[in-house]
């Protein structure tokens, strides 16, 4: 099947909207979806040119269900939009600077302009986790990279470095395996923390070595990147590894920085914290998705969250809840 996406930007902004949705992965186009079929007055905000979220960068998703067959991000992405559309789900491609209360509603302020809603679900998710090492910043785009399936062809027959231990790192690894002539990944622990399948692909995959007990110290090079030196949790040594690309699959940081109301419940890590029903401590206010604390981030979970995150915010909107 394909699909091709269809952009909301001869949209413009109303004056005010019931419900706004902040953020156009799976959980906010699994939110504009139910809110389009619940015939809600909302918009969806998406600050990417093509909506979808960090699954766009996925090669192959093979855990959602439905689909006996692997499905590429973008082609399931591309569904999810086509029929959030069908049912007339309003989208605008716009970044979100603020949000903020103000007389009782929820204020938007945009690069393209400003409007309010009765509620907000913020959908936002989450960006990759910097190593906060020496010459991180320095090649950043220039060799440090977040996405294999963006970047990897750029390594054909070369080394390169996999930092992380979960299924995002893994399934990374495996995936650079067809360009690279060899993958470390490089783990602060001495067990992954990937699923079991993942992990018998990548200890079968003759390619991929693994640097056990292990943590990023120094990104060497001078206009390139020419190694990675790593150091031992054990014993405090350090090796060099000799890479000419790094992928970093660490951990996520939630994408709240827009985000301007007091009082709002987070974690320690600053995601936000919601009930079962995607209610924020806000009234009128939920999260779904990657943004939210949550034990598990995946499509499925994050297609739950945005599903139950627009039928509370009806009720909210219909005072019921």
């Amino acid at each position: 099947m394909s699909v091709e996406f269809f952009l909301g930007g001869s949209e413009t902004f109303k004056e005010s909207y019931e419900l706004a949705i902040i953020g156009g992965g799976p959980a906010g186009l699994t939110a504009a979806l139910y809110a389009a079929r619940s015939m809600l007055d909302h918009v969806l905000i998406e600050k990417n040119p093509i909506p979808g979220g960090q699954i766009l960068n996925t090669v192959l998703v093979e855990n959602y269900p439905g689909f006996a067959e692997p499905v590429s991000g973008m082609e399931l992405m591309q569904r999810f939009q086509a029929q959030a559309e069908k049912f007339g789900a309003k989208i605008i491609n716009a970044g979100v600077q603020r949000l903020t209360i103000e007389d009782g509603k929820f204020r938007i302020i945009t690069d393209e302009g400003e409007t309010s809603a009765r509620a907000v679900i913020i959908s936002s998710g989450a960006s990759p986790k910097l190593m906060n090492i020496e010459g991180e910043d320095k090649f950043i785009g220039k060799g440090i990279s977040f996405c294999a399936t963006c970047d990897g062809a750029l390594y054909k027959d070369k080394v390169v470095a996999v930092i992380g231990g979960g299924d995002a790192a893994v399934e990374e690894a495996l995936y650079l395996t067809k360009f690279a002539s060899k993958v470390f990944i490089v783990h602060r622990r001495d067990k992954l923390r990937a699923t079991k399948i993942l992990q018998e692909r990548a200890f079968n995959n003759p390619k991929i070595e693994f640097v056990w007990s292990h943590v990023p110290k120094k990104v060497l090079g001078e206009q390139v990147v020419e190694g990675l030196e790593v150091e031992s949790r054990v014993d405090g040594s350090t090796k060099v590894l000799n890479v000419s690309g790094i992928f970093v699959y660490i951990g996520l940081i939630p994408n709240t920085d827009f985000i301007a109301i007091d009082g709002l419940g987070r974690d320690d890590k600053g995601f936000i914290i919601t009930d079962a029903e995607m209610r924020t401590n806000i009234s009128g206010l939920f999260a779904a998705g990657d943004v939210r604390s949550k034990l598990l981030r995946q499509v499925s979970t994050a297609v739950g969250d945005g599903a139950n995150a627009a039928f509370a915010a009806e009720k909210y909107l219909h005072g019921e809840g």
